[in-house]
C-alpha cells in the first residue's frame, strides 16, 4: 500500500502528486533481473541485499489468515488495520506485542533477517513493548522563503483569508508549492513572483513570502507518476516535501536506485530512502 508522504508541505502541494493504491498497482513494474542494473543503461535496478538487514525502526506485522506479512508501507487506520508486504518466514509472535480481531493478528516489531526480494526470513524480532530506542528527531520545518516577510493589512489575515489565499496560490499557472512558517504564508512559483504576490495580496494581508523555483507542482507530479510506474512494487511512498524535489522510499536500496534516479531525472531531484537497511 502506498501513500504520498508530504509532512512538511501543505496539502495544496501534495494533493495532485499522489495516486491511489489501485492506480499504482495497476501499472506493471519495469522489468529487471533481480540484481542492480547499470544506471546508465536506463534499466530500473532491483537490488537484493546480500547479507542481513533490519527494518528502519518499528514496522507492523500482520496475518490475515495466510501467514504473517511485513508491512513496510502505509497502514490503513481501521480496526483491525489493513496493510500488506513481503511474506515472513521463521517469525514467532512471542508472548507480547500482538493483537487479534476479526481473524486478523497484528503487532509492531523491529525485525532483523535476510531478504531475497520476496520473503523476509527473520533472525531476530523485538516487539514494540521491548524495543528501546531514542525518539526520532523531528524534521525541521521549511524556513521562510524571504528574510523579511511583510504585512500589508492585519484585518485581512484571518484563518478564512489564509484558506482563500492558499487556494488562490494553487490556482496560479506557475504554482510550485506553498508552506507555512509560523504565521507566514510562503509560495513558490516558477516565474513572475511579483505578479503572483500581487494576486495573493487580494486575499491576504498578513506575512507573505513569494519566491521562484525551477519546477511547477505539475512538473513534480509528472515525475512522480513516472517514478511510480518505473519502480512498481519496489516503491512504498513518494511525494514532495520541499520545492524542486521528490522523496521516495523503496523496500531496499544499495545505492543503485538512487544512482538510476539521478541518471534519469538529474542529480538531487529524487531522493531515495530505504525501508530495509544493513544490519551492521
Amino acid at each position: 500500500m502506498r501513500i504520498l508522504a508530504a509532512a512538511a508541505v501543505l496539502t495544496v502541494l501534495g494533493a495532485t502528486a499522489c495516486s491511489t493504491e489501485a492506480e499504482m498497482r495497476a501499472v506493471d513494474p519495469a522489468s529487471g533481473s533481480g540484481a542492480a542494473a547499470d544506471a546508465s543503461s536506463g534499466e530500473v535496478p532491483q537490488p537484493v541485499p546480500d547479507g542481513e538487514v533490519r527494518t528502519s525502526g518499528l514496522v507492523m506485522v500482520i496475518d490475515e489468515g495466510d501467514g504473517p506479512e511485513l508491512c513496510l508501507g502505509a497502514v490503513a487506520e481501521s480496526y483491525p488495520p489493513q496493510c500488506s508486504g513481503p511474506a515472513l518466514a521463521d517469525f514467532d509472535w512471542g508472548d507480547v506485542g500482538s493483537e487479534e480481531a476479526s481473524g486478523v493478528q497484528w503487532g509492531s516489531y523491529a525485525l532483523t533477517g535476510t531478504f531475497d526480494g520476496t520473503t523476509f526470513t527473520v533472525t531476530d524480532a523485538i516487539p514494540a513493548a521491548l524495543y528501546d530506542t531514542m525518539a526520532a528527531p523531528e524534521e525541521e520545518p521549511l524556513a521562510a522563503a524571504c528574510d523579511s516577510p511583510t504585512t500589508t493589512d492585519t484585518a485581512k489575515a484571518t484563518p478564512e483569508d489564509m484558506d482563500a489565499t492558499l487556494a488562490a496560490a494553487s490556482a496560479l499557472p506557475t504554482y510550485a508549492s506553498a508552506w507555512l512558517t509560523g504565521n507566514t504564508i510562503n509560495v513558490a512559483v516558477t516565474e513572475d513572483a511579483e505578479g503572483a504576490e500581487a494576486e495573493l495580496r487580494k486575499t491576504w494581508g498578513g506575512m507573505l513570502c513569494v519566491t521562484t523555483v525551477q519546477r511547477t507542482d505539475a512538473d513534480l507530479n509528472e515525475v512522480n507518476q513516472e517514478l511510480q510506474a518505473a519502480l512498481g512494487e519496489q516503491l512504498l511512498t513518494s511525494g514532495s516535501t520541499s520545492p524542486d524535489s521528490l522523496d521516495a522510499q523503496v523496500v531496499f536500496d544499495d545505492g543503485s536506485i538512487q544512482a538510476w534516479a539521478d541518471a534519469t531525472y538529474g542529480d538531487g531531484l529524487v531522493r531515495i530512502s530505504s525501508a530495509l537497511v544493513p544490519a551492521e
